[in-house]
Order: C-alpha cells, then sequence, then structure tokens
C-alpha cells in the first residue's frame, strides 16, 4: 500500500502514531453529514468500500476497577458487537456498551471520530476475527469524515490487539 501523507488540516493522534512508526497507510476524507444516522455506513458509502471492510471502534465497561475498566472492540460497521463474545474474549463475565462521555475522555476522540490509533488513554483492544481476511482495512482516522486504510496487521501491532470473533449480527 502507497502511504498518502495526511494534509496538515487532516493530522490526528493516529495519524501522528502511523507516521512515527513509519507503517503504510491511506487518507480517506469526505464530507460528513450531520444527519447519518450510522457514521461507520456513511464512511463506506463515501469511501466506495463494502462496509465489510470498515471498522467502527467501540469501547465497552469490563466491571474490572482501575485501568482495566474499558476495553475496545474493533468490528465491521455493518455488524453489531456481541457483548458476550466480547467478554469472553476479554476472559470477564460481562460488558457493557460504555457511557459516550467516558469513552470521548479515555480516547480524546469524538464518538462518530474514534479511532482505535492513538487513544489519549489507550485501552485493552480486541479485533473482529474477519478483519485478518481483508489486505486492507478502514478505520477512523481520528475524527468524523475521516478514514485510515491500513493491513489488519498493522492495526494489531500497533493496539496490542487480539483477534477474535466478537461480530454479531
Amino acid at each position: 500500500m502507497v502511504k498518502k501523507k495526511a494534509a496538515a488540516h487532516s493530522g490526528t493522534p493516529a495519524t501522528a502514531l502511523l507516521d512515527a512508526r513509519g507503517i503504510s497507510y491511506s487518507v480517506h476524507g469526505y464530507t460528513h453529514d450531520p444527519a447519518a444516522v450510522s457514521f461507520g455506513l456513511e464512511a463506506a458509502e463515501a469511501l466506495g468500500v463494502a462496509p465489510a471492510l470498515v471498522f467502527k471502534t467501540l469501547l465497552v465497561n469490563t466491571g474490572v476497577p482501575g485501568a482495566h475498566a474499558l476495553a475496545v472492540g474493533v468490528v465491521p460497521v455493518n455488524r453489531t458487537l456481541d457483548l458476550k463474545a466480547m467478554a469472553h474474549a476479554l476472559g470477564v463475565k460481562k460488558v457493557e456498551m460504555a457511557d459516550p462521555a467516558v469513552a470521548e475522555r479515555r480516547t480524546g476522540y469524538v464518538v462518530g471520530g474514534i479511532s482505535p490509533l492513538g487513544q489519549r488513554n489507550p485501552s485493552r483492544t480486541v479485533v473482529d476475527s474477519s478483519a485478518l481476511m481483508h489486505e486492507t482495512v478502514f478505520i477512523s482516522g481520528g475524527r468524523r469524515g475521516l478514514d485510515l486504510g491500513l493491513a489488519p496487521a498493522d492495526l494489531m501491532a500497533l493496539t496490542g490487539a487480539e483477534s477474535a470473533p466478537i461480530a454479531g449480527h
């Protein structure tokens, strides 16, 4: 994949991390529609790619006190996060979706633009195993209207992620 430098206005902690590590990625900006019902499906349509290639970043509350209270699930935008599967992957009894305000504070990003990369306070991350079937996946670049294309192996390495079947229907 050819690395495309982000324009000066599109630099985010996610692109800064990729640049610092010398990871090849592509930058895909589009005009975000505030009326869009699904940020992820909007991105897939704007990028002209199958929704199965675009992944959303969701934070869950594990119920574990301290630094491990939150975890990140990365799933295709046309699927849901299976909370039972996510809990199993994390080795906890159950998880629930994190409060959006807590997710924003923890990551430093706004909902709809949360990237698994460059988070203010990184959390344990699980990427749906379907990502590994693709040469390139697209994730949020750190703001609404900005996606990044990269190899799933690079996403996994940069986040220290585990892979598990965590996507529901």
